[in-house]
């Protein structure tokens, strides 16, 4: 299986993964009256079928245990570790989601992905202290202040967020939820005969694809906002809805099987603290492409500024935290 040769080589692909996992979003844009519980079943799928290709492709040539040879030598406990941990992801994702929408970016980022990083962070170096924890800490609190200078350039374009009872719960819940599926990466990882990054995608994903069939199907009856929706729009949507939803599925798909393979070389918690930093590149694409912050006043722009700049600031931090 392919596995990164250096450290800089797996910093890369932590850093992609936050590009992937700050850019599977922009997918949806490109819907036309397409409910988000809908599209999510194509975009699950997505990132199911991607961590396959790679399980059967980069994961399964050259030197070291190929993914079925991985799967069949494994414990059950690592494979029921990366399916909890693919669960737990799904319900936060879900969540995340709605809360954005009841809350907003400035309310969601700072306390769902806050909460996030700080958790996923601290358990997973728990488990594998891998890297030096200071320059860690500082890495995750200079990530932190970056998701919070996010969130204020947001709030200044919305013009201030009114925050509800109901949209700080969903998102601490989020947040908790999103930071408590990497403990179970790492166990999965480094117990007994620990699985392959590529095992990890293929089970997590097919965990995320299994809690579908519970979550999903609650929420669309029972919509945190908005009007409960009907399966029998999935069948009227468009073959571009459709495909526009795979295709998010599988830049997903890329960021996880990228900061799973990273962390096979830096450790879990290294990865997972650059790769949640997605929301900075999130924001890129809100101010490049989609203009969201056109005739934005001088203060939110210097929120901007500030958050690009802990953001690069966090990423030279937690790499000088790698101990080769």
């Amino acid at each position: 299986m392919y596995s990164p040769a250096t450290f800089a080589t797996a910093l890369v692909m932590t850093v992609f993964s936050a590009v992937f996992w700050g850019s599977w979003a922009n997918t949806y844009k490109g819907t036309k009256n397409y409910p988000f519980e809908l599209f999510y079943w194509d975009y699950i799928l997505g990132v199911v079928l991607c961590s396959i290709v790679f399980a059967f492709t980069l994961g399964s040539s050259g030197p070291g245990e190929s993914f079925l040879a991985n799967f069949q030598a494994t414990g059950s406990g690592n494979i029921v570790y990366a399916m909890i941990g693919g669960f737990i992801f799904n319900i936060a994702n879900l969540l995340l989601v709605a809360g954005i929408a009841i809350a907003g970016l400035a309310i969601a980022f700072p306390i769902a992905i806050g909460i996030a990083v700080v958790e996923g962070v601290v358990l997973s170096y728990a488990l594998q202290p891998k890297g030096n924890a200071g320059y860690l800490a500082i890495g995750v609190l200079l990530a932190t202040a970056a998701i919070v200078f996010d969130a204020l350039a947001y709030g200044r374009l919305a013009g201030g967020s009114k925050v509800t009872r109901k949209g700080i719960v969903v998102n601490i819940i989020s947040g908790i939820l999103m930071g408590g599926f990497a403990p179970f990466v790492t166990k999965a990882m480094t117990i007994g005969h620990p699985l392959t990054p590529y095992s990890v995608a293929v089970f997590f994903s097919l965990g995320a694809f299994i809690c579908c069939f519970f979550a999903n199907p609650y929420l669309m009856r029972h919509p945190l906002l908005g009007e409960p929706v009907n399966f029998s729009g999935f069948w009227k949507a468009s073959a571009k809805d459709h495909l526009l939803g795979l295709f998010g599925g599988i830049v997903w798909g890329f960021g996880g099987c990228f900061n799973f393979i990273a962390a096979g070389f830096v450790g879990v918690a290294i990865s997972y603290a650059i790769g949640q930093s997605s929301p900075m590149i999130a924001a890129l694409w809100g101010v490049l492409v989609w203009k969201e912050f056109r005739g934005a006043d001088g203060r939110a722009w210097g929120y901007l500024t500030l958050m690009f700049i802990s953001y690069l600031a966090a990423v030279v931090a937690i790499a000088m935290a790698y101990k080769g």
